[in-house]
């Protein structure tokens, strides 16, 4: 039986790709991470509905550890005062796995991963378009959880003006209906399209009349 426990998760990858080291002290330190107050949405929760896309469409993954990797860190440093947090991020997963003995190969892969969820363009390869799919993936879900993401990402930019977090939020979710597809992977376009742009377009007129 597997043991979905998050920690269990991560025990199980750290010995997938034969870390060095007790892989407890990492992740007690990315799970801290994870809960600091000023997140609502980037969580521990976030991580794990990753995971659960992840586990679904992982035949589909040329390098499936690199990506559970890349999504266990993908998040690890977020501030929303910041640009880079991806950077950071990334920097943050090359310090732990270069510990770990990891190989620079692989660290490398994580590392052009994590950076590739930074605009969520649609991409070459891919694992990168699987990465970038299974973190939009909150977009295309029912309407209750759609919402209660929106309402998290305020919370995170809270200190953001009304107005200036309507006009920027509009730009974003604008871009993602402006696309040929939200989705660049057929699994994800099946599951997920339709409805994230029901979601979008009920966001977007959400804003509008909060003009």
């Amino acid at each position: 039986m597997v043991d979905h426990r998050p920690e269990a998760q991560w025990i199980a990858l750290w010995e997938r790709i034969e870390a060095h080291g007790d892989p407890q002290p990492p992740y007690h330190e990315l799970a801290g991470r994870l809960a600091e107050p000023h997140r609502a949405y980037h969580t521990m929760h976030h991580i794990l509905h990753c995971l659960e896309e992840m586990a679904r469409v992982r035949s589909l993954a040329i390098h499936p550890d690199a990506i559970e990797m890349a999504l266990w860190y993908h998040d690890a440093i977020y501030d929303t005062h910041a640009t880079d947090n991806e950077e950071q991020s990334a920097a943050l997963v090359t310090h732990i796995l270069r510990g770990a003995a990891v190989p620079e190969a692989f660290v490398q892969m994580v590392v052009r991963l994590i950076l590739a969820t930074k605009h969520h363009t649609e991409a070459e390869d891919p694992d990168t378009r699987l990465l970038v799919d299974i973190d939009l993936a909150i977009l295309g879900q029912a309407a209750p959880i759609f919402d209660t993401y929106e309402q998290h990402i305020r919370q995170e930019y809270a200190w953001v003006s009304h107005e200036a977090f309507r006009v920027g939020r509009t730009r974003i979710l604008r871009a993602f209906l402006q696309r040929p597809t939200i989705y660049a992977t057929q699994h994800f376009r099946q599951l997920y399209e339709v409805q994230a742009r029901i979601n979008i377009a009920r966001s977007l007129k959400a804003l509008e009349e909060q003009a």
